[in-house]
């Protein structure tokens, strides 16, 4: 059993075991396309479950540690006011949801009875990967609170289990560096496919598979200059617009999904031609996972972004979408950017030099003027965090499927406890805070308010405490192992000893 989780990974053995042809999924005339069968539910199955498993840690990060940051206080500030907990609680936010949006759109693509093995495996590394950083923002805030084991902790099982995600159905590292690209640089292409079979063309159809082998290449070059025209042009139309564009911009919705729209299809292009470039490797294309990582990178962030705009377009409305998803966007852009720059400085091959030079040229035709993309602003990871750590309905968005016990329930259920302690701490806060202007003491309702939601913190802040681990602690006379003889040797062993006289000096 991994990391005791409950993810049943192992193999099923048995003894005079028989199955009998009817059994056989599809009948005895599917014997021998097994192969086929778990290929295709691997192309579904892994880039569904996993990020649903990521989608909940985001769902859970964001309601039960956004809480816990209001209701913590220290130095008599909430830890939401610090600017460090305000960066992590954002960040955590928008991989939430992107890695959200992603799942949507890959249960309506596998609802149409498709089976995309490429996205499957953009989904699989990137929104696990995408888990694992929500739920290492989430412990670095909770803490304490975060690695002490029990019923308060609802953090460290994830944390324990979230590696399973990553290795298990094509771990990340080989996904990313090998599988995504490796499979979707010919597939995907509109023309390479074509090429490639005419290639493998028997030799009756020699003259048919020239023929159509250099109709297709004519296609290649055609689409690799259509590409480069494409960069340069959206990339410099698009650094024009990031430039006079203002902070503020995102508030308008349609404004929001115009910009993003655009600078998205500007990133395509690059990718299109970036990979067109690839070609020039040939062969040797599977041995450079360096690059292949990166435009894996790229391609997952492209992807993500589209999937994050879908998902405003169905949801808008919710008050403060707008900034959530203008910082996920932004941080997406400035991977994708990232992803091509650095592949284009470490471009290999014996023709790598040129290859760079014209990536170069058409993914950022003015240098640094068209790399236009930055991390979110502090003033926007700051209205983030906010609308995480106070009632709002961002809050409520990622409290959609969050288990809550019944209200006056006596259940132990900390996710619960803190979501409910949000407005009452919220509320007492503002008391306090308009005490502080007006100079003046509560009334009487105001002194039960904060009295209230004081006794709340002091509780949800506590960890387990446990008076022993085992049962063999807790029995009469028990001694660790560890101590066993300890005070027997000390007593053999030469030591000086200071005792105070009756005068209180030592003798």
């Amino acid at each position: 059993m991994p990391l005791n989780a409950a993810f049943m990974n192992g193999t099923v053995e048995g003894e005079d075991v028989w199955i009998p042809m009817s059994m056989i999924l599809g009948g005895q005339e599917r014997c021998g396309f097994g192969w086929n069968m778990f290929v295709e539910c691997l192309a579904e199955g892994r880039g569904v479950s996993l990020p649903a498993g990521s989608i909940g840690a985001a769902r859970g990060v964001a309601s039960a540690v956004g809480a816990y940051a209001r209701v913590r206080k220290q130095f008599r500030v909430p830890i939401a006011e610090f600017g460090g907990i305000q960066e992590a609680l954002a960040s955590a936010g928008s991989d939430g949801l992107i890695t959200i949006s992603g799942g949507d759109l890959m249960n309506a693509i596998v609802d149409n009875h498709e089976a995309p093995m490429v996205i499957s495996s953009v989904m699989k590394q990137n929104c696990t990967e995408r888990g694992r950083r929500i739920v290492e923002k989430g412990m670095d805030i909770a803490a304490g609170s975060a690695i002490c084991r029990g019923n308060n902790n609802y953090l460290g099982n994830a944390y324990m289990s979230l590696p399973i995600a990553i290795t298990v159905e094509g771990a990340n590292i080989m996904t990313r560096s090998f599988q995504i690209i490796g499979q979707g640089l010919t597939r995907c292409h509109p023309h390479m496919l074509d090429l490639i079979t005419s290639l493998q063309a028997p030799k009756s159809e020699e003259k048919e598979a020239v023929a159509k082998f250099t109709k297709q290449f004519h296609k290649i070059v055609g689409h690799g200059l259509t590409n480069f025209a494409h960069s340069i042009t959206r990339g410099i139309g698009s650094s024009f617009s990031t430039k006079i564009r203002s902070k503020k911009a995102y508030r308008d919705g349609d404004k929001l999904l115009d910009y993003h729209e655009k600078q998205l299809l500007r990133l395509s292009a690059n990718f299109a031609l970036t990979a067109d470039l690839c070609f020039t490797l040939g062969g040797s294309l599977k041995f450079e996972e360096l690059l292949m990582g990166r435009l894996a990178d790229a391609l997952g962030a492209i992807y993500l972004g589209y999937a994050t705009l879908h998902h405003y377009h169905r949801r808008r409305g919710i008050d403060g979408l707008e900034a959530l998803t203008e910082h996920a966007m932004l941080r997406l852009e400035k991977e994708a950017q990232d992803a091509l720059y650095d592949a284009s400085d470490n471009f290999p091959g014996a023709l790598g030099p040129v290859a760079s030079t014209v990536m170069k040229m058409g993914c950022f035709p003015l240098g640094n003027m068209t790399r236009p993309y930055k991390d979110p602003s502090d003033t926007l990871t700051k209205e983030v965090a906010k609308l995480m750590t106070t009632p709002s309905e961002i809050r409520g968005f990622f409290q959609e499927g969050i288990y809550m016990t019944p209200s006056g329930s006596d259940a132990v259920h900390q996710i619960s406890d803190l979501i409910r302690a949000v407005p009452i701490c919220v509320e007492a806060d503002q008391i306090a805070s308009k005490l502080r202007k007006e100079k003046r003491q509560p009334t009487t309702e105001e002194a039960e308010k904060i009295a209230k939601a004081d006794a709340l913190r002091d509780v949800l802040v506590q960890v387990d405490v446990f008076e022993h681990l085992t049962t063999e602690e807790g029995m009469d006379g028990y001694v660790r192992p560890a101590l066993v003889g300890t005070e027997e040797r000390l007593a053999h062993l030469e030591r000086k000893r200071f005792v105070e006289d009756g005068h209180g000096q030592a003798a």
